[in-house]
């Protein structure tokens, strides 16, 4: 009499299991789960690098993986120790430099600020203020907070250590998935099929070809625009170019942008009273600030064919939602759900057929 009646007991705990095997696999890899989506991400924007290294070496897949993990670890730490050995280089100057900013003070301001509309005459009230009082009581006023910094700067000093190992464990990580990539990309596409059948292969596609576009957008992006910065500070005549050029290159990969160094570069300037070149930097600083807005989205899309606006939505809301992950999380996320809903919409609905006609036969 039963025979037919499904078994709810086991239909239940076969699901609690299932559950509880999937959260308690979630909380074994969760401190390598950051670092996994990164490799995940790396891997897939740079495999096309990875199968030309293997061409070039006559298919030896394991010489490839090797190439490309020393990349990354020159890509990793070539720039930091550049940065690291310029900063030490200028370090004497930097103090000599600092030291002497008590007694300096600001010029006048110049007749552009005034003549800005709305807040023309505010800005330039506000800066000849600050100019005639100079930094000695700037610096009396900033001291408690300064001392607030050097602390929290302390504090956090033990994160860099995180920060090189969870860089060691990408590097591994991607080494093992470079390895077995076509695997991998297969038992992707298969999960795909499972879960929607070609729809959902084809979201998977998409996805690599989201994380590939993004990544050339913003790589190269923020490769142009550290490198004209650092050839407008080198102009210029601004110390620290190298490093200032390294720490704008963070600064676009994590999508803030090169303008909190030039803009500071440009005051510096005009403190040292080289009006001429601040002005100069000025409008370079504009020039370069505002090219990521082109180049960026183009760039993207000729990775991925997706609307700009979506590009630009997902870049930065991801980034304001999950961190600098978010930049390649974001987009990815919203191309798949853009795809399906898309191909949801165009699909033609099933013909109904028209009713019998009563009066017929």
């Amino acid at each position: 009499m039963n025979a037919g009646r499904p078994d709810l007991a086991r239909a239940t705990f076969g699901v609690l299991l299932i559950g509880g095997l999937t959260v308690a696999s979630f909380w074994i890899l969760r401190p390598f789960l950051a670092a996994f989506i990164w490799s995940v991400l790396v891997v897939v924007a740079t495999w096309p690098l990875m199968r030309r290294a293997e061409a070039l070496l006559r298919g030896r897949r394991s010489l490839a993986v090797v190439v490309m993990t020393l990349a990354m670890l020159l890509v990793i730490g070539v720039p930091l120790v550049a940065a690291v050995a310029t900063l030490a280089g200028y370090a004497d100057e930097a103090a000599r430099w600092i030291s002497t900013l008590a007694t300096r003070h600001l010029p006048a301001a110049p007749a552009w600020v005034g003549a800005l509309p709305l807040v023309g005459a505010w800005a330039a009230q506000a800066w000849n203020g600050f100019a005639g009082s100079g930094f000695g009581e700037l610096a009396a006023h900033l001291q408690p907070y300064l001392r607030d910094i050097a602390r929290w700067i302390v504090g956090e000093a033990g994160a860099l250590g995180l920060l090189l190992a969870q860089g060691a464990l990408i590097v591994v990580i991607s080494a093992l998935l470079y390895a077995g990539g076509e695997a991998w990309a297969a038992w992707m596409l298969a999960l795909g099929r499972r879960l929607a059948g070609q729809r959902g292969e084809q979201a998977i596609v998409l996805a690599g070809q989201a994380i590939r576009g993004v990544a050339l957008g913003v790589v190269v992006t923020a490769i142009l625009q550290s490198a004209l910065g650092g050839l407008g500070l080198l102009i210029a005549g601004v110390p620290f170019a190298g490093a200032l050029t390294a720490l704008m290159f963070v600064l676009c990969v994590a999508q803030v942008g090169p303008l909190p160094v030039l803009g500071a570069s440009t005051a510096w300037l005009y403190l040292d009273g080289a009006t001429g070149w601040a002005g100069f930097l000025l409008a370079w600083t504009v020039a370069v600030g505002l090219m990521d807005n082109v180049v960026r989205p183009l760039l993207i899309r000729r990775g991925a064919d997706l609307p700009l606006l979506l590009i630009f939505a997902g870049v930065i809301g991801g980034l304001l939602s999950f961190g600098l992950v978010g930049i390649f999380v974001g987009p990815v996320v919203l191309a798949v759900s853009y795809t399906l809903l898309d191909a949801w919409v165009r699909e033609a609905p099933p013909a109904v057929p028209d009713p019998p006609d009563p009066g017929a036969g």
